[in-house]
C-alpha cells in the first residue's frame, strides 16, 4: 500500500516536472524579430531602473549571442545599484541551445569561397543592416536612449564581429568590447579592414575621438591568440592621436570559454563609466 502511495507521488512529480514553465527574470522582456531576408531573433532585453540620467536617455548595450550570455550579464547589471541604469539588449537565436553555431556562423563571418562555405557563412553585413535598421530603431523608440553612449558586446566569433564593425561602421557604436575575438579566421583577414580603417583616420575621414575599443582575453588561451590581440592594440595606439581609445586586458587564470561570464560585471561598469561630455 505504501509502495503504491509512493510510487503515485512520484508519478505526479514526474508529471509536473513535465509541466513546468521556463524561468522567467525578473526586469526583463522579450522580442521576436525579423531581418529584412526573414531570418527570425531573439531579442532579450534587461531593462533599465531608476529615473532617465541627466543626458536625457539610457546608456544601451548590445550583447551578442544573447542565448548563451544575456543571463550572466543580466545578473551582474542588477546585482549593483550602479549598473542598472541602463538598457541591455541582448541578440539570440529561437533555439533552445545556448550558441547557434549555424546561424552565428553566418551572421558573424566574412565570405567564404564555396568549398568552403559550409555551414554558410558571410552575413555579417547583413546582420549589421539588421541591427542598424531595424532592431536600433525599435530599441530607441522602446526606450529613451543616449545616442552617444551606445556599446557592442561580443566573444569569440561575435568578438571579431565587433572588431568588424569598428573597421567597417565606426560611427554605429561609440564603445565595442571584443571577448577573446578569433582573430585569426581566414587567415586574419581583418587586416585588410584594419589598413584601410587606418587609412580613413589618418586621411582625416573618420571621427574617432569618442570612440574605443577594449580586447579582453584569458591568459590560459592559445598564446598566438593572445599575441593577435595585444599586436592588434599595439597598433591601434597610433590611432590615439584621432582620439580612438584602446585597450587590451589579460585576465588571469581563464580560458576562451570562461571568460564572458569571469569579466561581464566589469565589462557593464566600464562601459557605464565611460561617455561623451
Amino acid at each position: 500500500m505504501l509502495r503504491t502511495l509512493f510510487a503515485g507521488l512520484a508519478a505526479l512529480l514526474l508529471a509536473q516536472v513535465a509541466h513546468a514553465q521556463p524561468v522567467a527574470l525578473d526586469g526583463t522582456e522579450q522580442w521576436t524579430m525579423k531581418s529584412a531576408a526573414g531570418r527570425e531573433y531573439r531579442i532579450m532585453i534587461s531593462l533599465p531602473e531608476g529615473d532617465v540620467p541627466w543626458t536625457g536617455g539610457y546608456p544601451v548595450i548590445y550583447l551578442l549571442d544573447g542565448n548563451a550570455y544575456f543571463p550572466a550579464f543580466h545578473a551582474a547589471k542588477r546585482a549593483q545599484e550602479r549598473l542598472r541604469g541602463s538598457v541591455l539588449v541582448a541578440i539570440g537565436y529561437p533555439s533552445a541551445t545556448p550558441l547557434d553555431f549555424e546561424r552565428r556562423a553566418f551572421d558573424l563571418s566574412p565570405p567564404q569561397p564555396p568549398e568552403r562555405n559550409t555551414p554558410p557563412q558571410g552575413g555579417q553585413d547583413l546582420f549589421l543592416d539588421f541591427i542598424e535598421q531595424r532592431l536600433m530603431p525599435k530599441v530607441n523608440a522602446r526606450f529613451k536612449v543616449d545616442q552617444d553612449q551606445r556599446s557592442l558586446v561580443g566573444h569569440s566569433f561575435a568578438g571579431m564581429f565587433g572588431v568588424y564593425t569598428l573597421f567597417t561602421r565606426p560611427q554605429l557604436f561609440q564603445h565595442v568590447v571584443a571577448i577573446s575575438p578569433s582573430l585569426w579566421w581566414r587567415d586574419r583577414y581583418l587586416l585588410a579592414h584594419e589598413r584601410a580603417f587606418s587609412q580613413k583616420a589618418h586621411a582625416g575621414q573618420l571621427v574617432l575621438t569618442h570612440s574605443s575599443l577594449t580586447l579582453l582575453m584569458g591568459d590560459r588561451e592559445m598564446a598566438q591568440e593572445i599575441q593577435d590581440a595585444r599586436a592588434l592594440q599595439t597598433r591601434l595606439e597610433a590611432l590615439s592621436q584621432y582620439g580612438l581609445r584602446s585597450d587590451f586586458q589579460l585576465e588571469a587564470g581563464e580560458d576562451h570559454m570562461s571568460m564572458p561570464f569571469r569579466v561581464a560585471a566589469r565589462v557593464l561598469d566600464e562601459l557605464m563609466s565611460t561617455r561623451r561630455f
